[in-house]
């Protein structure tokens, strides 16, 4: 078993798993970064520090989150922090996360970003992999 946090992206249900969760946070102000690529929302400051916000959808492939979303995971990769949108947050619970079975058709980023599959009461949903959603080519905005 491993805890994961339950979270809407894109409409989606999906399970994160908790030890790429560093915090979640309510993002105030975002400062766009010209000709950064369109899966960058841009910097917002958190804590003293200046965080990187993924526009998740985006990220994936999918229509762009709605500017109106400020919920984010904050997560590190490669010792940078970013801000990963998302819908909505529910709760950190224990799953048994599953392969993804080989027949299983994910469209858009999904197939790429996703790690795994937990049952949560009847309902499949996604272990989506934070990593795979910063895009792979980003320098680090901040130092």
């Amino acid at each position: 078993m491993e805890l994961f946090l339950i979270a809407h992206i894109a409409g989606r249900g999906v399970a994160i798993p908790a030890e790429q969760v560093g915090s979640v946070v309510d993002i105030g102000d975002v400062v766009a970064v010209p000709q950064a690529e369109a899966a960058i929302r841009g910097l917002t400051a958190l804590r003293s520090r200046v965080v990187t916000v993924i526009d998740t959808g985006t990220a994936l492939g999918l229509a762009p989150t709605p500017e109106t979303v400020r919920r984010a995971v904050i997560t590190q990769v490669d010792g940078h922090d970013y801000a990963i949108l998302v819908d909505s947050l529910e709760d950190v619970a224990p799953f048994e996360r599953l392969p993804l079975s080989s027949g299983l058709a994910l469209n858009h980023g999904w197939a790429a970003a996703a790690s795994g599959l937990v049952d949560r009461d009847g309902e499949p949903m996604l272990v989506l992999d934070l990593t795979a959603v910063v895009p792979s080519s980003l320098p680090a905005l901040v130092a």
